[in-house]
C-alpha cells in the first residue's frame, strides 16, 4: 500500500529573509506559526504555502483563464511537496465600498431578500394586505410567457385585482430595489457652495474656482474669459453677471483660442463649458479610483436620504412585511436578533409553508452561526462595510470561508485574532476546530498566546527580526515547546516569561492632574464620563463594538485637535493637554520608494554629505543627483525602483533586478561617488547597527540611528522599503521623531499597538511607551492585549459586550486596584492572566 501523505514538505525556502529553510508541516491539523515581528513568519505562510498552493491550483485552469484571473509568480523555494489548494485570509482586508453592508458582505441579506419574496405579506394596489401563502411563493414558478399573462403575480383575495409580487432581486439596494433618490447608498450628497470658491481675494487665473482645478477643467477659465469674464481680478470684484456665468453658466460648446506653452495659439471650435458646479458633477460621473472619489468628496456635504431615511431600499418595497416587519426594519436588526425574527416568522406561517421556510432559514442559520461564534452578534445587517474595523472585516471573511464546507483545502490565516477580545478567542478556536473536522488543513500566523497554545503543532521562526531571523527555531506540540529551552513562545505558554516592563515613575509623583471628559449618547455610548491620569499610561479595553473608538478616536482626539470646536457629542472637557498624536500600525510610506532612510532625516543628510564632496561638485552633481526618487539621480532604465517587470503573456509577470543599476536604483555615475570609502548604495545597504560606528562623527545622522537602535529597530537596513515593515515596526518608526523632545502637554493615542507583535516585542514597545512617559507624555492605548493591560497604570473598560449591549463604563481605576474586585469580563480574563504569571501575589 502507498504511504499515506500526512505533511507538506518545504525544502530550500528563501522568500524574503528565510535562510534556505526545510520544514515539514502536518496536514489536517491546526498549525500555528510564531516568532518575533519581522522574523519571516508571513514569508513562510503567505510567501511559500499560500503562493504555491494557489499557483498550482491556477495552473490547472486554461491559460486564457489564468491570464484573466491574474496570478502570483513562483515562490523562491527549491521544492514544495503535497501542498493542497490554498485559500488565504490576509491581515488587512481591503476597505469595502460605500455600497457594502454587513448584510451584503456576509451574504445574509441575500437570504433575507429571498425570505421577503417567498414568505412575505404584500399589499395590493388597492391597499389590501395579503397574508403570506404558498400561492405567493409559487407565483415565481409560473413561466414568464404564461398564456394568461399572469406571470409572477397573484390575485388579491379581497378585491380580486391582479398584481405582480416582488422578486428577491426587487429587494436589492444594489440593484432593482434601490431607492430612486440616493440610488441605494442611503445618503444624498449636496455640493457645499462654500467649497467652490477657494478664496474670493484670488482671481480666477490664480485658482479662485476650486472645482476648475480638477483634472481636465483647466481651460474653463479660458472659455470664461472669451465670454467676457474678467479672470485677472479678485473674484470678489466680479459683477453679478460674471459670477453667475462662473457658477451657473449654461453647459454648451464655444469657440475659443487656447494658448500653448510654446506661444502658439490653438483654435478650438468645440470646447465644452462646465460651470463650477457642473465640473464637480461631471467629474463624479467619470471617476474610477477611491483616491479620486476622496478628492471630489471635499466639495460635498452628506446627509441621510430624505426618501428612504438611510435604508437604501425603494419605498415601494417597504410595504411588504415578514413577521410584521419590513425589510428595512429587519436590516436594522443585529445579527444576534435575527434568530428571534426567524422564529417569529415560522410561528406565523401556515403549515404548508413550513418546509419552504425551513429550507430558507436553514441557510440563514448556517450563515449566522460562524459570525455569532466569532463575536459579531452586535453588528446590524445595515451597518456600512467601510465603518468596520480590520478585525471585524477579517472575521466576516473567515465566516464566509467556513460556510463553504470544503474538504482538502489549506487555509492560511494572517493574524486572525486582530480586534478580538479574549472572550472571542475561544469562539475563534472553535471555528478552527470545525475547519479541521471538515477535512482541511490550517496554518495560522499569530501572536495570541491562547490561540497558539490551542494549536496541534507550533512552528517557530526566528531567532530575531530581519537579517537576524529567517530560521526554523523549533517545531512541535505546545506541551513540548513549554520545556524546550530554544523556544521563544514556550515560557509564555507555560507562564514563566517576564511580561512586566520596567515601570517609569510619573514626571511629578505629587501631581494629580487629570483629563476629564464626558460623552453623551453617541452611537452606542450611553453618557459616559471618564478620567485620564496625565503623564501616565491608560489602557482602554472592552469588546469590539463596545465604544472604545467612539470614546477615544471619535471624541477625545478631535476635542484636543480643535479645542475651540468640540464635537457635538462631547458634553464637557477639562484638560491640561494641548496636543494629540494618534499612532496606528498602518504601513509607513505609500510605495516601495519609501525607505527607512527617506522616512527619517537620514537620507536628506546623506545627500548633503555626498553633494558637498569635491568630486561631486566637479562633476556638477547636486542634492537632486543623490536621490533615486529624482530623475537627476535615478537609474534611467528602472526609474529608481531597482527592479523591472517583464510581461510574459499567459504567465505571471516576472520581476527582475534591473540589468543597468543591478538593483542599486541610482545612475552608475552617481553610485561611483564615495564618501570615506562608501558609495551611497553601500551606506543604504547597511543595517542601523552597522551604520552607527560609520556615522559616529556625523551628529545628525548618528542621533537618528541611536534612536532607531534604542527602540529595537537596529536590524533594519537604511534602504529597506517601509511598506514591507510589520505593524509593530511601523509604529515604532513613527515614534522616532517624538522621542527627542519634551511631550508634557501631548497625548499619544495608540489603536491596538500590539498587532503583529510577538509577546517579547510587546516588552520592547512598552519600553518605548515608558520613554515617552519620561518625556512627560500622556499615553492612551486601545487594546485587547492582556500584557499591555497588565503594564498600564490605569484602565478604562467599556462593555458589557459590543454594539447595543456595549457603551457603558464597566470599570475605571488603577489596574491593581481593579483586580481586587472584578467588575467585568475583561477583568476576569486579566485576573487569570496575572495569576498565570504569578504577578502581585
Amino acid at each position: 500500500m502507498p504511504k499515506e501523505i500526512d505533511q507538506i514538505e518545504v525544502r530550500g525556502g528563501r522568500v524574503h529573509n528565510l535562510k534556505n529553510i526545510d520544514i515539514d508541516i502536518p496536514l489536517n491539523q491546526f498549525v500555528a506559526i510564531s516568532g518575533p515581528s519581522g522574523s519571516g513568519k508571513s514569508s513562510l505562510a503567505m510567501g511559500i504555502l499560500y503562493a504555491e498552493g494557489s499557483r498550482r491550483y491556477l495552473e490547472a485552469l486554461s491559460s486564457y483563464t489564468r491570464r484573466r484571473i491574474g496570478q502570483s509568480s513562483r515562490a523562491e523555494v527549491q521544492e514544495v511537496k503535497h501542498i493542497p489548494s490554498a485559500v488565504a485570509l490576509r491581515q488587512r482586508p481591503g476597505v469595502p465600498s460605500e455600497r457594502s453592508t454587513v448584510g451584503s458582505m456576509s451574504e445574509i441579506f441575500n437570504v433575507v431578500r429571498l425570505a421577503f419574496s417567498r414568505l412575505g405579506s404584500p399589499v395590493c394596489p388597492n391597499g389590501h394586505r395579503v397574508k403570506a401563502s404558498l400561492q405567493i411563493a409559487q407565483a415565481f414558478d409560473r413561466p414568464a410567457s404564461a398564456d394568461d399573462g399572469e406571470s409572477w403575480g397573484i390575485h388579491c383575495p379581497t378585491c380580486g385585482v391582479f398584481f405582480q409580487v416582488p422578486t428577491a432581486a426587487d429587494f436589492a439596494f444594489n440593484g432593482d430595489g434601490a431607492c430612486e433618490e440616493c440610488h441605494g447608498t442611503g445618503e444624498i450628497r449636496t455640493i457645499d457652495p462654500t467649497t467652490i470658491i477657494k478664496d474670493e481675494n484670488l482671481s480666477i487665473d490664480e485658482g479662485a474656482v476650486a472645482s476648475w482645478r480638477l483634472p481636465g477643467r483647466a481651460f474653463m477659465a479660458t472659455i470664461a474669459r472669451s465670454r467676457g469674464v474678467r479672470t485677472d481680478v479678485p473674484y470678489k470684484d466680479l459683477s453679478a453677471k460674471e459670477k453667475d456665468f462662473v457658477l451657473h453658466g449654461e453647459k454648451k460648446r464655444y469657440r475659443v483660442d487656447l494658448n500653448t506653452s510654446t506661444g502658439r495659439v490653438y483654435h478650438n471650435d468645440n470646447s465644452l463649458y462646465e460651470n463650477a458646479y457642473d465640473a464637480i458633477y461631471d467629474s463624479l460621473k467619470t471617476v474610477t479610483s477611491e483616491r479620486s472619489v476622496k478628492r471630489l468628496n471635499r466639495f460635498f456635504t452628506f446627509s441621510t436620504c430624505p426618501v428612504c431615511h438611510g435604508s437604501r431600499i425603494n419605498k415601494k418595497r417597504l410595504e411588504q412585511t415578514v413577521a410584521g416587519q419590513n425589510i428595512a426594519e429587519v436590516a436594522d436588526l443585529t445579527l444576534g436578533a435575527l434568530t428571534d425574527w426567524r422564529d417569529a416568522t415560522c410561528s406565523q406561517l401556515p403549515d404548508n409553508m413550513q418546509k419552504m421556510a425551513a429550507a430558507i432559514f436553514d441557510e440563514l442559520t448556517n450563515n449566522l452561526r460562524p459570525l455569532l461564534e466569532l463575536g459579531l452578534d452586535y453588528l446590524t445587517l445595515s451597518r456600512a462595510g467601510n465603518t468596520l474595523s480590520t478585525g471585524e472585516l477579517q472575521r466576516i471573511q473567515l465566516a464566509k470561508t467556513l460556510r463553504t464546507e470544503t474538504t482538502g483545502v489549506l487555509y492560511v490565516l494572517d493574524e486572525p485574532s486582530i480586534g478580538l477580545h479574549p472572550d472571542n478567542v475561544a469562539g475563534l478556536i472553535h471555528v478552527f476546530s470545525e475547519l479541521i473536522d471538515q477535512g482541511n488543513s490550517l496554518v495560522v500566523v499569530d501572536h495570541n498566546v491562547d490561540l497558539i497554545g490551542a494549536a496541534d503543532w507550533i512552528i517557530e521562526v526566528g531567532p530575531g527580526s530581519g537579517v537576524n531571523g529567517g530560521q526554523i527555531l523549533t517545531a512541535g506540540r505546545p506541551a513540548e515547546l513549554m520545556d524546550n529551552p530554544a523556544s521563544l513562545i514556550g515560557p509564555y505558554l507555560k507562564g514563566t516569561a517576564q511580561i512586566m516592563a520596567k515601570k517609569t515613575a510619573p514626571t511629578d509623583p505629587n501631581a494629580v492632574e487629570q483629563t476629564e471628559f464626558e460623552v453623551r449618547d453617541f452611537f452606542n455610548i450611553k453618557d459616559v464620563k471618564v478620567h485620564l491620569p496625565e503623564h501616565e499610561i491608560t489602557a482602554v479595553t472592552g469588546f469590539s463594538g463596545a465604544g472604545k473608538s467612539s470614546l477615544i478616536l471619535d471624541s477625545l482626539v478631535p476635542s484636543l485637535s480643535q479645542p475651540d470646536e468640540l464635537p457635538k457629542q462631547v458634553k464637557s472637557l477639562r484638560t491640561n493637554l494641548k496636543r494629540v498624536v494618534s499612532v496606528d500600525a498602518k504601513p509607513v510610506g505609500k510605495n516601495t520608494r519609501s525607505s527607512v532612510a527617506t522616512y527619517t532625516s537620514i537620507m536628506d543628510n546623506l545627500r548633503h554629505l555626498f553633494a558637498e564632496l569635491p568630486e561631486a561638485r566637479a562633476k556638477g552633481f547636486d542634492l537632486a543627483s543623490f536621490s533615486y526618487n529624482n530623475k537627476a539621480g535615478a537609474c534611467p532604465n528602472c526609474g529608481g525602483l531597482g527592479m523591472v517587470s517583464l510581461d510574459v503573456q499567459y504567465l505571471a509577470d516576472v520581476e527582475e533586478v534591473c540589468p543597468v543599476c543591478h538593483g542599486n536604483r541610482f545612475k552608475p555615475e552617481i553610485s561611483a561617488i564615495k564618501w570615506q570609502g562608501y558609495t551611497i548604495v553601500d551606506l543604504l545597504n547597511l543595517s542601523v547597527k552597522e551604520a552607527l560606528p560609520v556615522f559616529s562623527k556625523q551628529a545628525k545622522i548618528e542621533r537618528e540611528l541611536r534612536l532607531l537602535s534604542e527602540i529595537g529597530l537596529d536590524y533594519l537596513h537604511l534602504g529597506q522599503s517601509t511598506p514591507s515593515l510589520s505593524g509593530g515596526e511601523a509604529q515604532r518608526l513613527k515614534l522616532v521623531k517624538h522621542l527627542n523632545q519634551s511631550q508634557k502637554k501631548t497625548l499619544f493615542v495608540f489603536d491596538e499597538p500590539s498587532i503583529g507583535l510577538h509577546p517579547s516585542d510587546v516588552l520592547t514597545l512598552l519600553d518605548v511607551f515608558n520613554r515617552l512617559k519620561q518625556k512627560g507624555a500622556t499615553i492612551v492605548i486601545i487594546t485587547h492585549d492582556l500584557d499591555l493591560m497588565t503594564n498600564a497604570d490605569y484602565l478604562i473598560d467599556l462593555g458589557p459586550r459590543g454594539g447595543s449591549a456595549g457603551g457603558q463604563l464597566m470599570a475605571e481605576g488603577p489596574v491593581k486596584d481593579l483586580l481586587l474586585e472584578k467588575h467585568s469580563l475583561t477583568l476576569d480574563y486579566l485576573k487569570k492572566h496575572v495569576d498565570k504569571f504569578h504577578l502581585w501575589q
